[in-house]
């Protein structure tokens, strides 16, 4: 189970790897473990948004459990699992499942579409947390359709088994709020402001583009750890130009595509209502990719 002091680094939120059929390709999904476990990242997270949860029934992500528990021979590091749904009674049970699965700590979005108030979302937290599973509270308010004050934040945050929290929120203004107080860690999940989120106290970052560039992150997180924040965005801004991309179409149709496109992963098949990008933005990426490719930048 994780703690406090485990939510920092680099958490690397996974893709679910299909066949040209759609069904679940462990063969890639290993290979593509296989490689990310070579890197200092801290930490994976099964079933977020990168890993097209909407579509990915929960036997699958059981497999994809097990499959990175069984890659994980030489190197342990923490599983994190997404059981958030906008039902309390549904993500307690996830919560409970992925309990069972040996989760080292599970993601919980704030509940979207329904805009419940902020006494509702709290009572959900709670209620979650009653399993006993460690918990990252995440806020992405541009997906749920709700913004959580500071202070309902705070609350969700004392509670006792949120351990974390990963901040979606769109900007700064959060992070700066909560840090002025003894808050627990904070992981930035907007990989453009991971920078800017470091120099206000992060911890880390739950960063989709670290499929393709975990090297580079890690870099700049290591930097910015030992105090050298102007090396850390004198690094950061190299990668920008490619973050941008990677999010100029939905998340994780860009990652997929050059996953497969350099053959980390057999297909960049993705299950609908999510598709593959645009031919312009293939040839964006493959003419950003080799200066990453050279660099070691990409998956080995």
């Amino acid at each position: 189970m994780m703690k406090e002091t485990d939510v920092k680094g680099i958490y690397v939120p996974v893709i679910a790897p299909f066949t040209g059929n759609e069904q679940l390709d462990l063969d890639s999904y290993r290979n593509y473990i296989g490689k990310l476990l070579a890197h200092n990242i801290q930490g994976l997270v099964i079933n977020g948004t990168t890993g097209e949860a909407p579509t990915v029934m929960w036997e699958e992500v059981a497999q994809l459990v097990q499959t990175t528990q069984a890659c994980m021979q030489q190197k342990r590091i923490p599983i994190v699992i997404g059981t958030g749904t906008n039902s309390t009674v549904s993500t307690v049970k996830r919560t409970e499942m992925a309990g069972l699965l040996g989760a080292d700590a599970v993601l919980v979005v704030t509940p979207y579409y329904s805009r419940p108030s902020q006494e509702g979302i709290l009572e959900h937290f709670r209620r979650v947390a009653q399993v006993g599973v460690p918990i990252i509270a995440y806020e992405i308010p541009s997906r749920t359709g709700v913004r959580l004050t500071t202070d309902t934040i705070r609350k969700i945050m004392d509670l006792d088994q949120v351990i974390g929290l990963k901040d979606s929120s769109g900007g700064i203004e959060l992070i700066s709020e909560l840090t002025r107080y003894d808050t627990k860690p904070i992981l930035c999940g907007e990989d453009l402001y991971f920078h800017a989120m470091l120099s206000q106290g992060a911890s880390g970052g739950m960063l989709a583009s670290a499929n393709v560039i975990p090297e580079a992150l890690i870099h700049v997180f290591e930097l910015a750890s030992k105090g050298n924040f102007i090396q850390a965005k004198q690094a950061f801004d190299l990668l920008v130009p490619l973050i941008r991309s990677l999010f100029q179409e939905s998340n994780p149709s860009p990652i997929k595509w050059i996953l497969a496109r350099h053959g980390i992963i057999s297909s960049d098949t993705l299950r609908l209502p999510m598709g593959p990008i645009s031919n312009q933005l293939q040839l964006e990426l493959e003419q950003m990719m080799p200066e990453f490719v050279t660099n070691h930048l990409l998956c080995p």
